[in-house]
């Protein structure tokens, strides 16, 4: 309905977590996204994971709107690649290890997706679902793009220095241990992942180093160009 609303008023839609192959039909992807009036976000979980996860992770994948079959979640990977998609997002959602241990009709929606989103989208290039360019204008050109965001999202001279640096060699397993958000846990644990993260900048300054957060006030105000 959201969608024929805003193509009958020629307004601008955005729809957030896609999870179905079905709406897919929703998008086109024949004009640039600069142009576009409607536009779709996928986000990692629906893109990594897939029903017959539940029975290994129950509540820790439990998301709204939820995790689907695999059908689906890769349909969704092949939208956001030929440009029916966008943008890839993490929904990032700390719940407790408490609250996501209740009964699955008591426990919350979502889970912690930050710190482990990019080393998902390595794996995904080196298992050659995607390239390394897809990922970088799917989870950083089209953001800014979309967003119209001033000077971020491309490695350019006058640009905010948002960087990350990775060893794509260097295998990283995810463990209580090594798990950064305040939640204490992971819906990757167990999990090996190909490449570890080594350096972040963040607006030009070293925001996490060697498994390590630097908290000294790295974050800029986002301006937009609009």
């Amino acid at each position: 309905k959201a969608v024929e609303l805003a193509k009958k008023h020629n307004t601008r839609l955005h729809i957030l977590h896609i999870s179905t192959a079905k709406e897919i039909a929703l998008f086109n992807n024949d004009i640039p996204l600069k142009d576009k009036k409607i536009t779709a976000e996928a986000c990692i979980h629906h893109l990594w994971f897939s029903d017959q996860d539940y029975a290994s992770k129950g509540n820790f994948i439990k998301w709204n709107p939820a995790v689907k079959t695999a059908n689906d979640r890769d349909q969704i990977l092949k939208a956001v690649l030929d440009g029916h998609i966008d943008v890839i997002a993490t929904d990032h959602a700390p719940h407790t290890i408490e609250e996501k241990s209740q009964p699955y009709t008591s426990a919350p929606s979502g889970g912690p997706l930050v710190q482990h989103a990019l080393q998902a989208l390595l794996d995904m290039v080196k298992a050659g679902k995607m390239t390394l360019e897809q990922l970088v204008q799917k989870s950083a050109h089209n953001t800014a793009t979309l967003f119209q965001i001033e000077d971020r999202g491309y490695i350019r001279e006058g640009y905010w220095a948002d960087l990350v640096l990775v060893d794509l060699n260097k295998p990283y397993t995810v463990s209580k241990a090594n798990i950064l958000s305040k939640c204490g846990w992971s819906p990757f644990e167990g999990h090996t992942f190909s490449s570890t993260i080594e350096h972040t900048l963040v607006s030009g300054k070293l925001a996490f180093s060697n498994g390590q957060l630097i908290e000294k006030g790295a974050g800029e105000r986002l301006l937009f160009n609009r």
